[in-house]
C-alpha cells in the first residue's frame, strides 16, 4: 500500500467512526437486515464530477457485497438530472454509506468544477494552475485528486515532498544565500532528491537567486503583472517560474500572458462550494 492509499484508508475509517459510532440506530431500528434495495446518485447542479473512484472504495470497505454501476466517470461534465451511478445491496448498507459518499463527492466535485473554470481561463497559454496546502485537514489527498481531475496540477502534497523556501524561511535563515545553501547541504546529507523552490519578494531578491543558482523554481510573491513580465524576462527560461499571492480569477489571464509557467491558487481548495447531488432510492 502506497502513502496515498494509506491516507485514504485512514480517512474512510475516521469518517465512519465519527458518523456511525456504535451504530446507525435509526436504520437498525426500522430496516430489516435482509432487506435489499437500490439507490442512484442524482446530479442537481452543473459542474465537473469527481470522487467516483473514492465512492466505490467507501462502498467496498463498508460492505463488499454492494454492487456499483458507474454511469458517468470522474472528469465528465454533468448537469441537473444526470444519474452518475446506481448502487445495489442491503438497504442498511445504502443508508449508512450515503452521507460519507455524498460528503466526499460533493466536495471533490466542487473542487474539480472550480479548477476546470480556472483551467479554461488559461486556454491558449502554456501556464498551468497549481493547488496549494490550503486544504481541509485530513482531506488533502482527496482534494488534490479533485484538482487533477479538474485539469489542474498538484504543487506539493505536504512538507515532505518538496523544499519550498518562503519568506519566513529566508528571514529566519538569515538571507537567500544561506537558505538555498543549507537546503542543498541538507538534501545531500540526507540523501534526498527534492526539488527546491524559492519565493522572492522583489527584483533584488530575484537577482540574488539568479546569481547564486541551485534552485528548480522561482516563485514571484505578490508581483503585479508588469513586475511578473519583467521577472520572467530576467529568468529567461533558466528555471521554472510561478506566480502567487493576490491573484484572482479576473487577473489570472493577465499573469499567464506574462509567460509564467505556473500560477498557484489557494481558492481551488480553501473556499469551494460543494456540487449539489443526492442519493435517492430507485
Amino acid at each position: 500500500m502506497n502513502k496515498e492509499e494509506e491516507l485514504i484508508d485512514r480517512l474512510i475509517d475516521l469518517a465512519f467512526a465519527e458518523d456511525i459510532g456504535d451504530g446507525d440506530h435509526t436504520t437498525l431500528s426500522c430496516i430489516p437486515v435482509t432487506a435489499m434495495g437500490k439507490s442512484k446518485l442524482l446530479i442537481k447542479e452543473t459542474g465537473v464530477l469527481a470522487g467516483i473512484e473514492i465512492a466505490k472504495e467507501i462502498f467496498r470497505r463498508f460492505d463488499s457485497d454492494m454492487k456499483v454501476e458507474v454511469l458517468i466517470n470522474d472528469g465528465a461534465e454533468v448537469k441537473p438530472g444526470d444519474v452518475a451511478m446506481v448502487v445495489e445491496g442491503k438497504i442498511q448498507s445504502l443508508l449508512q454509506t450515503e452521507r460519507l459518499m455524498l460528503n466526499v463527492m460533493q466536495r471533490m466535485s466542487g473542487i474539480a468544477t472550480m479548477t476546470r473554470k480556472y483551467v479554461d481561463r488559461l486556454k491558449g497559454t502554456h501556464t498551468r494552475v497549481l493547488d496549494t496546502r490550503k486544504t481541509t485537514p485530513g482531506m488533502r489527498i482527496l482534494e488534490k485528486m479533485a484538482v487533477k481531475i479538474g485539469g489542474g496540477v498538484n504543487h506539493r502534497i505536504g512538507l515532505f515532498d518538496m523544499i519550498l523556501l518562503k519568506d519566513n524561511h529566508v528571514d529566519f535563515a538569515g538571507g537567500i544565500d544561506k537558505a538555498i545553501m543549507r537546503s542543498k547541504e541538507y538534501c545531500k546529507e540526507k540523501g534526498k532528491n527534492l526539488k527546491i523552490e524559492i519565493e522572492v519578494r522583489s527584483f533584488d531578491e530575484l537577482q540574488q537567486v539568479l546569481d547564486l543558482g541551485g534552485v528548480d523554481r522561482i516563485m514571484f510573491d505578490n508581483f503585479t503583472p508588469e513586475m511578473t513580465k519583467k521577472a520572467v524576462q530576467m529568468v529567461a527560461g533558466r528555471y521554472e517560474t510561478e506566480s502567487s499571492g493576490g491573484i484572482t480569477f479576473d487577473t489570472l489571464r493577465d499573469y499567464a500572458e506574462c509567460g509564467v509557467d505556473f500560477i498557484s491558487v489557494g481558492a481551488l481548495t480553501h473556499s469551494v462550494k460543494g456540487l449539489d447531488m443526492s442519493f435517492k432510492a430507485c
